[in-house]
């Protein structure tokens, strides 16, 4: 049996070891206590050292979690034109509105040749933006002017000119191709445009609603307007139609895309990489 004489030291061994595990109890609780204070809760710059020493590993935060974006939320360019909505006016007034601009020189040599850009009364279009559409066509990379050897120029309506480029509802356009010697019906309707002496007639139906095979491949209304305005000018210069070439080859622009592609991809230029591009005749 121990000597009462030694209790009292071994008591206040016991305290001294009770104080020193409270004092740690303490002092953690004081380390998570510091750490919850940071903005928005987590810990501030000057206490990130005391977190790594003095906080015990399942009290360490979690880094946070990022939501992935959803696919729907990713902005994406909005699909092409293949034609545009709403009805088209059948028939117009036959009176022709023409856009006042005078455009820019387009080709860098040749002989000039000077258009003017006319609408239908009726055909709820614009003179200026069809001649704006126009200009783009025939101005290029790729149009007639890159030959070297011809330059367009756009003109007011009552100036000199060589040709005019007519935008005409399918009722006029049938009529002004028939006088020039041109039958543009397809199932009995005016459907193709047309070039009459000194005359390019664009039909107002395709300029709106391109053709079925262009749609179905998706094809750009942009690119059909392209298309037929290279295509009926080029008649005016003197082209006539021509076959593919092959199939999986580029369609010739003086090929009748509008009709039939006949294995031949969508091209509506006459000149691909600076070289004049052509087909069989037909």
């Amino acid at each position: 049996m121990p000597s009462p004489a030694r209790r009292p030291g071994r008591r206040r061994r016991r305290l001294a070891v009770l104080a020193q595990l409270v004092a740690v109890v303490l002092a953690v609780g004081a380390a998570v206590t510091v750490i919850a204070e940071g903005p928005g809760g987590r810990p501030g710059p000057e206490h990130l050292a005391a977190e790594e020493i003095r906080t015990p590993p399942p009290l360490l935060a979690a880094p946070p979690t990022v939501d992935p974006v959803p696919a729907d939320a990713v902005p994406s360019s909005p699909p092409p034109v293949l034609r545009v909505p709403g009805a088209v006016p059948s028939a117009g007034s036959g009176r022709f509105g023409y856009d006042a601009r005078s455009g820019p020189v387009l080709g860098r040599a040749g002989e000039l040749r000077r258009y003017r850009v006319a609408v239908e009364s009726g055909s709820d279009e614009s003179a200026a933006d069809f001649g704006q559409v126009v200009e783009a066509a025939l101005a290029g990379p790729g149009s007639w002017v890159d030959s070297g050897r011809l330059r367009l120029r756009q003109v007011p309506g009552d100036a000199p000119r060589d040709f005019t480029v007519y935008l005409a509802t399918a009722r006029t356009a049938g009529r002004m191709c028939a006088a020039g010697g041109v039958d543009i019906r397809v199932g009995g309707r005016p459907y193709t445009s047309c070039r009459a002496p000194g005359q390019v007639i664009i039909n107002l139906d395709r300029w709106r609603l391109s053709v079925p095979h262009f749609v179905s491949a998706e094809v750009p209304l942009a690119v059909y307007r392209t298309y037929v305005v290279n295509h009926e000018v080029g008649h005016q210069l003197g082209h006539r139609h021509e076959r593919c070439p092959g199939a999986g080859r580029p369609a010739p622009v003086m090929m009748q895309q509008t009709l039939f592609l006949k294995g031949c991809t969508v091209n509506p230029w006459p000149y691909l990489d600076g070289r004049r591009y052509s087909g069989p005749p037909l």
